[in-house]
């Protein structure tokens, strides 16, 4: 910034903060701790670096996902960003199963209403279910969503969110 106050990056590689400094837009003075675990993570030669291959209109993003990496690798060395997606894709096919067994219990309970269509009875999760032997009366609105993506195994849940 060049001016009274140099920016988060300068301050803390304790240098004078030029006109043309690369990190002032992106780390200032009043937010310490942004730059600082950008810096712990990766460093301020390699986030020099990447800023400077960046054109600028570009650069204000790339400090965001740097910053939301870093937090996230000091939360979890190991799997970062990856294990906090993998452990919200985990949720999200439980809770697709938790959504097909219940629309199962609601077609089930409307099925008992209907006692004229031949059924016969399936389990799942130690619950029986009555379901027509014609599956093509099944409402469109019934669907066993499974991801192919999504990992069965949480990465490291314990270390994510504390």
């Amino acid at each position: 910034m060049g001016g009274s106050s140099p920016c988060a990056s300068c301050k803390l590689l304790r240098r004078r903060c030029a006109k043309d400094c690369i990190f002032a837009p992106y780390f200032p003075s009043d937010d310490p701790h942004k730059f600082a675990i950008v810096h712990k993570v990766f460093g301020a030669s390699n986030v020099n670096k990447m800023l400077q291959e960046l054109p600028v209109h570009q650069r204000a993003d790339a400090v965001s996902s740097l910053v939301y990496e870093a937090n996230a690798r000091v939360r979890d060395p190991i799997y970062g960003c990856v294990g906090a997606i993998s452990h919200l894709q985990n949720q999200v096919s439980q809770l697709q199963m938790q959504l097909a067994v219940a629309q199962t219990e609601i077609l089930c309970i409307h099925m008992q209403q209907e006692p004229q269509l031949p059924t016969h009875q399936i389990e799942l999760d130690d619950k029986a279910f009555l379901i027509p032997s014609n599956l093509n009366t099944l409402p469109q609105f019934i669907s066993f969503a499974s991801s192919s993506n999504v990992m069965q195994e949480p990465l490291k849940i314990e270390s994510l969110w504390t």
